[in-house]
């Protein structure tokens, strides 16, 4: 008896907890198909905000321009957290711990802390624009990577590249063919990782962008006031089930990899 309602307790507690993560996104994507601007009027099923949205030019450079930034961001970044995962790693302890310690301040440190003080710095340097931005985001995505990374660092089989270099391969070719192989999970799981935070940051884009230079979140707060466009609905649901539909995909290839092995 006591059993079960424990488990009624935990199962009401998980819907509890999936109605309010969940709840506001669902919202969201039937406010996508209402024929109606206003939020609290259902006028009928459409398709019109979909495909007003490919004709709206601003959403659609806000969104490339979220895009490539993204993607240079955390493409950079994986290059640069990779490679100091691995400096990080053979380094004695004293120094890793410093080390470690200093590559979460990024992480723990409040956004517009971050956002100021690289304005400040990069105002010395540049113009702010498209390039203070990725600047800004690599910076605050190498963290994200060198924790992804190290991981899978830490635990590598160093054996195997020094077979290799014995064996006559170069520092560059057994590093390609031997190291990186073990480590992809964690640099997949790094860049991933800087992507979403890359598209999602919004405090550190804000204080280091320039003129003319808009990404999803500025331009979205930038329209508050005005009131958020429906087409804006139509995209955050797109975004939300490509998503959904990559975790889906992910997850049913970890399944039969893990049943494969077994």
């Amino acid at each position: 008896m006591v059993e079960k309602m424990i488990k009624g307790l935990y199962r009401f507690y998980v819907l509890i907890i999936g109605i309010f993560l969940y709840a506001p996104i669902g919202v969201l994507i039937v406010l996508s198909f209402n024929n109606s601007r206003s939020r609290v009027v259902w006028e009928g099923f459409t398709l019109k905000w979909y495909v007003s949205l490919v004709h709206n030019r601003q959403i659609m450079n806000a969104l490339f321009t979220s895009l490539g930034l993204a993607f240079l961001s955390s493409l950079i970044a994986l290059i640069i957290g990779t490679a100091a995962a691995l400096g990080i790693t053979s380094m004695k302890k004293r120094d890793f711990k410093l080390l470690m310690a200093l590559t979460n301040i990024p992480m723990l440190n409040a956004d517009i802390v971050t956002g100021i003080a690289l304005m400040l710095w990069l105002i010395q340097f540049m113009p702010l624009g498209f390039n203070s931005v990725l600047i800004s985001h690599i910076t605050f995505n190498i963290p994200y990577v060198i924790l992804a990374v190290m991981p899978k660092v830490r635990t590598m089989n160093l054996s195997i590249y020094n077979a290799g270099r014995d064996l006559g391969a170069g520092p560059a070719r057994a590093f390609f063919t031997l190291m990186l192989p073990q480590l992809s999970g964690g640099m997949i799981s790094g860049f991933f990782m800087a992507f979403t935070m890359s598209m999602d940051d919004f405090v550190i884009t804000y204080f280091t962008k320039g003129a003319g230079v808009n990404t999803l979140s500025t331009m979205i707060y930038g329209e508050i006031r005005k009131g958020i466009k429906p087409e804006m609905y139509a995209l955050s649901t797109i975004i939300f089930t490509f998503v959904f539909i990559i975790l889906i995909v992910v997850n049913n290839g970890s399944i039969l990899n893990h049943e494969r092995n077994q």
